[in-house]
């Protein structure tokens, strides 16, 4: 119940967060488009996030909340907020100097990470001057990162999860700043990526405050905790690395697909992100320090339980959103983006990528609910070790794909290289006897699928009627969309109809108990700490 209200709380803001952006992303394609400047801006902007999520985010949320949490238990707060000031001062001091670095020497790296912008008159010294404004928010972020470690390892989970909201908020502000007075809308984002690095580090320094866990400002040192906590991250930086630099290549490799292929990438990406932050983001954040707790005291059967409601709870949502955005990838591009300087064409090229990074929602979802059985038990390496072979199907499967299917094939090799990497982490727990799938998971997992699949030929049948009745409203490969309104009101009816037809088939197959609805309806209680400060 803890875990299902922590996943409540997380999911729910991270909803909010992700539906802030879509506003932000549909402004950014209405008036940037997919073109030279979307292009620029957004390999601008996931240059400093590629860093973020090496050296700040995965590392320290799985190196930091066990061994804070392990300090908690044994030795009380004030070790654990001792501890948390050392990593703090010690990441701060590495961070100025990388973020110095970095934007010296952006000309040379933007020529490697986007070598197709050479072709284009002006596009690369666009880029990196959008580059060097916007990545200084990698060092706000990072400590943002290890702020929402102290938060979350105390249950205290609402703070940190509305973090993505302040970003979003700062760059729609700019946006439509830079567009009241005619500015360069690219350069615009860039400073409000920057600027919003300092509004989310004084955010969650309030909170860290308001909970009696502030972080003073500390000489760097490598005292013992925090050299044990440089030897547990280290594999997952380095398996970090490798999945960043898969990453990386898929944007080269976009680079050069065409122009608007990074952005297409991008845009599509971005509607994927909406289920998967919003179930996977939620459930990692929540799993992981329940399951340390178990573990660390010794209740081998709750650390189990809780991993297979994790995994079925994954599966509840992930499976029917797969299914709806497989049968809906037109439509919602349509809906979302096409309008100003976003074309039919380019409504076309973002569906079909979104279809394809859709097929492996499920997996990048059960990555996030099964790394932390993992890192519940401090084995950082074997999910590093997992990550290297995904990471080189994935590189095989782009240079393959991406010559017959062009920036399609990118989305796709990420897809089925998900699936392997969440096949063998599943497989390497079941093995050591830390994921025994139990009989209420080996019952509804089959449901599950069979109310998507009634859910799927729902949808599909009821698009197909619509656009028999009022015509092609979310437009044609050589005819642009409808009617804001009416393409609008008719997705939102489609997504309304599969929603209500996977609950109900859901209650008729017995999916879920009112027990999980009851706990999501329940106001947290004071121990588990959930609603945040």
């Amino acid at each position: 119940m803890t875990l299902v209200r922590s996943f409540a709380t997380v999911g729910g803001i991270t909803l909010i967060s992700r539906i802030t952006g879509f506003g932000r992303d549909i402004l950014i394609a209405g008036f940037l488009g997919a073109g030279i400047a979307a292009d620029a801006f957004l390999i601008a902007f996931q240059f400093p996030n590629l860093f973020r999520r090496l050296f700040a985010e995965g590392a320290f949320s799985s190196g930091f909340v066990p061994i804070f949490s392990k300090i908690m238990e044994k030795e009380g707060r004030d070790k654990a907020r001792e501890f948390a000031e050392e990593a703090f001062a010690v990441l701060a001091s590495i961070l100025v100097v990388f973020v110095v670095l970095m934007v010296a020497g952006m000309p040379a790296l933007l020529y490697v990470i986007a070598p197709g912008f050479d072709r284009i008159p002006g596009q690369m010294e666009q880029a990196t001057e959008l580059a060097r404004i916007a990545f200084p928010y990698l060092l706000f972020i990072s400590l943002v990162s290890l702020q929402s470690g102290v938060l979350n390892a105390l249950n205290y989970f609402a703070a940190a999860a509305a973090v993505p909201i302040l970003l979003n908020l700062t760059l729609i502000t700019a946006l439509l700043t830079a567009v009241a007075t005619s500015s360069e809308p690219a350069t615009a984002l860039a400073l409000g990526v920057f600027v919003s690095g300092i509004i989310q580090f004084l955010w969650l320094s309030w909170h860290v405050r308001r909970i009696g866990m502030k972080l003073k400002w500390t000489r760097a040192r490598l005292s013992p905790r925090v050299r044990l906590l440089i030897h547990r991250i280290l594999p997952v930086v380095f398996g970090a690395s490798l999945y960043q630099v898969n990453l990386l290549i898929d944007k080269v490799l976009a680079t050069l697909v065409s122009v608007g292929a990074v952005s297409w990438l991008y845009f599509a990406d971005r509607v994927n992100q909406l289920p998967l932050g919003v179930v996977g983001v939620g459930i990692g954040v929540a799993l992981l320090p329940l399951l340390t707790r178990e573990i660390q005291a010794g209740r081998a059967k709750e650390a189990l339980r809780a991993q297979n409601r994790a995994i079925e709870i994954s599966l509840l949502f992930t499976l029917p959103a797969t299914g709806g955005i497989l049968v809906l990838a037109e439509p919602i591009a349509a809906v979302l983006f096409e309008r100003g300087a976003f074309a039919v064409a380019d409504r076309a090229a973002t569906s079909a990528a979104l279809a394809a990074f859709a097929t492996g929602l499920p997996a990048y979802v059960l990555i996030k609910a099964l790394v932390p059985g993992f890192f519940g038990r401090e084995d950082t390496a074997t999910p590093v070790k997992i990550s290297i072979i995904a990471m080189i199907l994935n590189l095989v499967l782009n240079v393959i794909l991406m010559q017959i299917i062009g920036h399609v094939g990118i989305a796709l090799a990420t897809a089925i290289a998900a699936w392997l990497n969440a096949g063998v982490l599943a497989v390497t727990l079941y093995l050591r006897g830390h994921l025994v799938p139990d009989a209420r998971l080996r019952k509804r997992l089959p449901r599950q699928v069979i109310a998507t699949v009634i859910m799927v030929a729902a949808v599909w049948a009821a698009l197909t009627v619509m656009v028999s009745i009022v015509g092609p409203i979310f437009g044609t490969s050589i005819k642009p969309a409808g009617g804001e309104l009416i393409r609008t009101l008719c997705l939102a009816g489609l997504i309304g109809l599969g929603a209500l037809v996977y609950v109900v088939a859901g209650l008729i197959l017995g999916i879920s108990s009112s027990n999980n609805l009851r706990t999501f309806r329940r106001k947290p209680d004071n121990v588990s700490g959930s609603s945040g400060p």
